[in-house]
């Protein structure tokens, strides 16, 4: 279905997403999904802060979140939608989590307390080291060598959106909803019955794409095609990838597929910044090929 003919946006694309999710009106959203997906904590309130972060020195890097939350007990919230996987992606969402982190730090006298930070990432693929599994929920924390609970105040959330596979009729809880509203949102031409809740309502009313103005409708359009081409780029790539690593080894048809999709995002014109984020090259290797 065509943009021009869906009636609901993609919340997979840039501006879906934060049109849907990062928009102060509709904050409750976000707030009704990250309290699926975080059972020990219910959050009531949250408020939206810068999405570039800084390093403490001119030297370091930066990261730019899709979303940057603050809780009302002070927890932070990086919540991101990953389109295309990439070598180093946990590293990455550690690296990601240090400016959170690093960001409470105080002058002058400081005991070292720190509010908890929580790194969402929603994936649009499917871990290499867990295609085999059957959970698409991973909820990840520091523990001992006894598998207990070290440090509670750090956490990390994946959902591998690609390993849902239930239809309305088997959508049970809220979060079973939410991930039906990621995964088919696009393709809706009416609300379902299962998703009737007033939360729902809210989010099919700010998703339906009549209500946009020129200028939105515009920018969603151009994220549309960027979604669609990176889709396209990657899956090729994909493909191409798998073959090669089955002569090559995994690591190094991994490697390769990358490469493809890195020249192929380069000769589409994508940024820079983008495409290190979509295959894990540094800018150096980009500008190499």
């Amino acid at each position: 279905m065509s943009g021009a003919e869906a009636k609901y946006i993609n919340p997979l694309t840039d501006f879906g997403f934060k049109k849907l999710f990062g928009s102060e009106p509709n904050k409750e959203l976000l707030i009704d999904f990250l309290n699926q997906i975080l059972p020990d904590r219910k959050i009531n309130d949250l408020s939206y802060t810068s999405s570039e972060q800084q390093g403490l020195t001119e030297i370091d890097r930066k990261a730019i979140f899709d979303l940057y939350c603050v809780g009302d007990n002070g927890e932070r919230f990086i919540v991101e939608m990953q389109k295309a996987k990439q070598n180093y992606f946990k590293d990455r969402s550690v690296f990601y989590a240090s400016f959170p982190i690093q960001e409470q730090a105080k002058r002058n006298q400081w005991d070292f307390k720190l509010d908890a930070v929580y790194s969402v990432g929603i994936l649009d693929f499917i871990f290499d080291d867990h295609k085999n599994e059957e959970d698409l929920l991973h909820l990840v924390e520091l523990k001992n060598q006894r598998c207990e609970v070290f440090y509670d105040k750090l956490k990390f959330v994946y959902i591998e959106l690609p390993k849902f596979k239930k239809k309305e009729t088997e959508l049970k809880t809220q979060f079973d909803k939410w991930l039906y509203v990621f995964t088919h949102l696009a393709q809706l031409q009416n609300r379902p019955k299962k998703l009737q809740d007033r939360i729902f309502k809210k989010l099919f009313e700010s998703a339906e794409i009549a209500k946009f103005t020129p200028e939105e409708r515009k920018n969603y359009e151009e994220s549309l095609k960027y979604y669609r081409d990176l889709k396209n780029v990657v899956d090729t790539a994909e493909g191409e990838g798998r073959e090669k690593g089955r002569e090559e080894g995994r690591e190094e048809g991994r490697e390769e597929r990358n490469v493809e999709i890195a020249k192929k995002l380069k000769k589409s014109g994508v940024s820079m910044h983008i495409i290190m984020q979509s295959t894990g090259l540094s800018k150096e290797e980009i500008e190499k090929l």
